[in-house]
């Protein structure tokens, strides 16, 4: 998934551009080559795995496109984004690349002709994967049948289109680390941080940024906010939510929870919708249990943190929303909040109504939950609100639900409403 530039990082931009010709300046430390390919333990198989663990067909696949040929777009506040060819193709896509500059790429962000990748492409990320998983992804890459499919063209407003500002953000906020396992935990615990940091890349779309784009490490996996399509197909922004074991995020969910959420897109606490659809259709239920326990292991065993959350509503904004709840709510998810196992997903403790920015809980008033086609649920359809109520409606039922059923978020205002219409 894209990254999201924040808008005020044009400050940070400007400062970037004048940091990077010092920066230009400093000898960059000599890193060791990767060996030859053949060298390692690597499979065409394990590439194919790879490949679904880090859902690269999700960011290079159009809808109606070849697999892997490039073209999604990805709005920014800068500008479009568009991802590029990865098939074979030795014209428009990765073909002609060797190993090394492959390799180059997912560690350095850096393309064969030495321009600077910009960190939507996750290289953040993938860096921490080891040299034999890189090695395997190469050999899955290479027998993807080529696809003649010429790059769309970014357009991306100045100074974000100059790549070379690259080299400063990266000097600031990338270190190109493998990732090293933490001998004080399980082989389970490593091996599902190494899935959620590394390939999973899961930290793109549930950690903060800050002002220049980069991940907050102090709150890694406490929520992000990201561009993308609603049920109607246009962008909108989205939350994602809280993903360590704090009251906010998955404190309320067990490790078979998470797995079977995984796997299914269903679990006791959730239904999957929206762009995590993606994830678990394309990505996660082609992993095998262990990895998925793994995975649900090392987000339970993480420290439970959280961002601050906003104003609380007033008494007025509550009891507007318990009116409305009570109507067109109350009758599925139950005046508890818990939900009904046959009708509507637990409010009390959800973490995504209880999410710092409350954009994916009004998408889902506003549109419904936006289900996979291949999921079958059993539960009664939830209906679309953005035409029965307003925005000073919507934003008084979901604040009632985020400060209610023991949950402590920020109120919503109706402004936050229309912005998501």
């Amino acid at each position: 998934m894209f990254l999201r530039w924040y808008r005020c990082a044009v400050i940070g931009m400007v400062a970037l551009a004048a940091s990077a010709v010092a920066l230009s300046l400093l000898s960059s430390p000599e890193r060791e080559l990767p060996k030859d390919i053949f060298s390692y333990r690597a499979s065409v198989e394990e590439g194919r795995y790879l490949a679904n663990a880090g859902n690269c067909a999700a960011c290079h696949t159009t809808e109606t496109g070849q697999p892997y040929a490039g073209g999604v777009e990805f709005p920014t506040p800068f500008g479009m984004l568009y991802s590029t060819n990865i098939t074979t193709d030795k014209e428009t896509g990765i073909g002609s690349w060797s190993f090394e500059e492959f390799y180059t790429a997912m560690k350095q962000g850096v393309r064969p002709d030495g321009s600077h990748l910009y960190p939507a492409f996750p290289y953040t990320n993938f860096t921490r994967m080891t040299d034999e998983d890189i090695a395997s992804l190469y050999l899955y890459l290479q027998t993807v049948e080529p696809v003649n499919a010429p790059p769309e063209v970014n357009a991306l407003n100045f100074p974000y289109n100059q790549r070379f500002l690259l080299s400063a953000w990266k000097a600031l906020f990338h270190t190109a680390e493998t990732y090293v396992a933490d001998p004080t935990r399980s082989a389970e615990w490593n091996r599902g941080a190494y899935l959620v940091e590394g390939p999973g890349h899961c930290g793109a779309c549930h950690t903060p940024r800050n002002a220049l784009g980069a991940e907050r490490a102090s709150q890694a996996l406490t929520g992000g906010d990201y561009q993308d399509k609603v049920k109607f197909g246009y962008y909108r922004e989205w939350s994602g939510v809280n993903l360590t074991p704090h009251p906010v995020g998955l404190a309320t969910w067990g490790i078979d929870d998470i797995v079977d959420y995984l796997k299914d897109g269903v679990s006791g606490n959730a239904v999957v919708h929206g762009p995590m659809i993606d994830v678990v259709m394309n990505s996660t239920r082609h992993l095998t249990d262990a990895d998925l326990r793994a995975m649900a292991t090392y987000l339970k065993g993480i420290p439970a943190n959280a961002q601050k959350p906003g104003p609380m509503p007033g008494k007025e904004t509550m009891r507007a929303g318990e009116v409305i709840y009570t109507v067109h709510c109350g009758s599925c998810h139950l005046p508890t909040g818990k939900g009904d196992a046959g009708l509507g997903v637990p409010l009390a403790g959800n973490p995504t109504v209880q999410a710092t920015n409350a954009s994916s809980l009004i998408n889902v008033i506003l549109y419904g939950p936006h289900l996979p086609e291949r999921l079958v649920v059993d539960r009664s359809g939830m209906k679309m609100f953005g035409k029965r109520l307003s925005d000073k409606d919507i934003a008084n039922v979901a604040s009632y639900v985020r400060s209610s059923f023991g949950n402590r978020a920020g109120r919503v205002t109706p402004e936050q409403v229309n912005r998501q219409r």
